[in-house]
């Protein structure tokens, strides 16, 4: 009976700090530095404010040694960890969508950047790129290694509510409604239902963040940094400039996000079908998710970008009159702008970039968002079976 007792504390002190260590090495390097020398950290101090730490193996062996019922009712308790992400709270969903949504955009913050350039109705000559590569090139050759950074404080300083919004209401009307349209099941339209609701939330605080970035990333900007770009936008078009391309964002979102869940969730019933923690099953999904709805979705994407930048050329080619109403404002004026400017490949400008930028930008939003729900809720099981020893002790 002692040696039974011995073998099995040892092995619950093993599981308890392979734990400890693994969301703590996961949190440790998580850390963006920032344009200027800022950085913006996502350390474990981060996670041990939000979750309690576990104890550490001086705790665990203060704990007597329980007979045999109970420690198989213990046993009964312990959680499927492969499993936990089901159970996560919505403190949870909320804390690891704002780190993968911080570490998607940051990553991807340079090519965002040539997306946005290549997208241009009207480029300046000094600004026709071939492709990717090749704008990336010339953009840190002509302009700066740190160039394709500009405006990127002001994306993750988005990205971190937006992105918590945006799973946390993704995951709580995913399991509401397929409970009621098909009880104990995935339900497709549950999953694109909630994707709806997601985006009308992330767009909402990410919106005035993607002008000021679109702005800071075009050729020849004007501004000297965001909070210049935030004030010269409020003083010559007011705050309303901040949300003009809103509706157009919910228009190309709306459908990009209910093609890219449910297509995630789709290729996750074909490659992890028990919907276990799997994370080449998450970043496969999420990229080919990403890549799909980008690409179907990049004539409203380029609309989007003519609505924020306010581009001088094409403004200036609209033959519009001079000034308050010298403006671009709504969809249809937009996509009757991008077709006069450039017919219809005009709607498909920077579409490579964009699916470029989307598949490894979802691939590293799903894989980080679920690596950090399964560590945070791994943490809260483990604390919640100590705090059971200790009351059965």
């Amino acid at each position: 009976m002692e040696a039974d007792g011995f073998v099995r504390k040892r092995r619950m002190t093993a599981e308890t700090a392979g734990s400890d260590a693994g969301v703590a090495g996961a949190s440790a390097g998580a850390e963006v530095r920032w344009l200027g020398g800022r950085f913006w950290g996502v350390s474990e101090s981060i996670v041990s404010s939000l979750t309690p730490r576990i104890g550490g193996e001086s705790q665990l062996e203060s704990v007597d040694v329980v007979c045999a019922a109970q420690d198989a009712q213990i046993e009964d308790l312990e959680p499927d960890y492969e499993g936990l992400p089901q159970g996560a709270s919505t403190s949870t969903h909320m804390l690891a969508g704002a780190v993968a949504g911080i570490m998607e955009h940051c990553l991807m913050f340079p090519i965002d950047c040539v997306k946005t350039r290549m997208q241009s109705l009207q480029p300046d000559p000094a600004a026709h790129y071939k492709n990717v590569m090749d704008a990336l090139r010339r953009i840190v050759a002509a302009e700066g290694v740190w160039r394709p950074l500009r405006g990127l404080n002001a994306t993750a300083i988005g990205a971190g509510p937006a992105h918590a919004l945006y799973f946390a209401s993704y995951e709580k009307l995913k399991k509401t409604l397929s409970d009621t349209i098909h009880p104990g099941a995935n339900s497709h339209l549950a999953n694109g239902a909630a994707g709806c609701v997601a985006t009308l939330l992330h767009d909402a605080a990410m919106n005035p963040a993607e002008v000021v970035k679109q702005r800071m990333q075009m050729y020849k900007s004007p501004y000297r940094g965001v909070l210049d770009c935030v004030r010269a936008i409020w003083q010559r078009e007011g705050p309303a400039a901040f949300y003009r391309s809103y509706t157009t964002q919910l228009t190309m979102n709306v459908p990009f996000q209910v093609l890219h869940f449910m297509t995630y969730e789709y290729l996750q019933e074909l490659l992890n079908p028990h919907r276990l923690y799997n994370p080449s099953s998450h970043m496969l999904s999420g990229a080919l998710a990403g890549a799909i709805a980008a690409a179907a979705t990049t004539p409203l994407d380029v609309c989007k970008t003519l609505l924020n930048t306010q581009e001088s050329h094409a403004l200036s080619s609209s033959g519009q009159s001079q000034g308050a109403h010298r403006q671009i404002s709504g969809l249809v004026h937009a996509f009757r702008t991008v077709y006069r400017l450039g017919g219809l490949q005009g709607f498909f400008k920077g579409v490579q970039a964009r699916v470029i930028y989307q598949m490894p930008s979802t691939a590293i939003s799903w894989s980080v968002y679920e690596f950090f729900k399964y560590g945070l809720t791994k943490h809260q099981h483990n604390n919640m079976r100590i705090q059971h020893i200790k009351a059965e002790g």
